[in-house]
């Protein structure tokens, strides 16, 4: 059983690539993403994800989940904000992983002097929704019918959250 006690967590490395790239064609569908993350080779993966670009939940060697994150745009005015995206494993869902990563997220952002926290979340993701909720993001703005998924029309919710300096 996977606790908090049995993974840690830590900047991404080459040599998580492999498990990275087979977590996001498990995790990221029409569900969870209007486009899911279906690399096309190891090259292309680590073109978009470098090193050091992810904090990964590792068990051992076994990644079990990871956060993504980067500059939201690349304009210098807006260097203060971070998009980020978040991942588990399916077999390690419910287990504190997310909670612990996005903890670590708020973190490291606080650490490198980043204001605001924001992402995406389709309107047909009731669970990510209430999980973000509980980390504390907060609806920004909602894109209506912004994406046309498996027959049906989906909303965009942008949801963010602030850095303070507090600890």
């Amino acid at each position: 059983m996977l606790t908090r006690q049995t993974y840690k967590i830590r900047p991404s490395e080459m040599k998580d690539a492999p498990q990275l790239i087979e977590m996001d064609a498990l995790v990221w569908d029409i569900h969870t993403s209007p486009a899911p993350f279906h690399w096309k080779s190891r090259q292309q993966f680590l073109q978009h994800c470098p090193p050091g670009s992810q904090l990964v939940a590792v068990q051992g060697e076994r990644v079990c989940g990871y956060v993504g994150f980067y500059p939201a745009t690349g304009m210098p005015v807006n260097r203060h904000v971070y998009e980020i995206n978040i991942a588990v494993h399916p077999n390690d869902r419910r287990s504190g992983v997310a909670t612990s990563l996005m903890h670590a997220m708020k973190e490291y952002a606080r650490e490198q002097g980043i204001h605001k926290l924001r992402l995406r979340v389709l309107s047909s993701n009731p669970g990510a929704i209430a999980f973000y909720t509980q980390c504390g993001f907060e609806t920004e703005g909602r894109l209506v019918s912004e994406f046309y998924i498996a027959g049906k029309y989906v909303d965009d919710i942008l949801m963010s959250y602030f850095i303070r300096n507090e600890r």
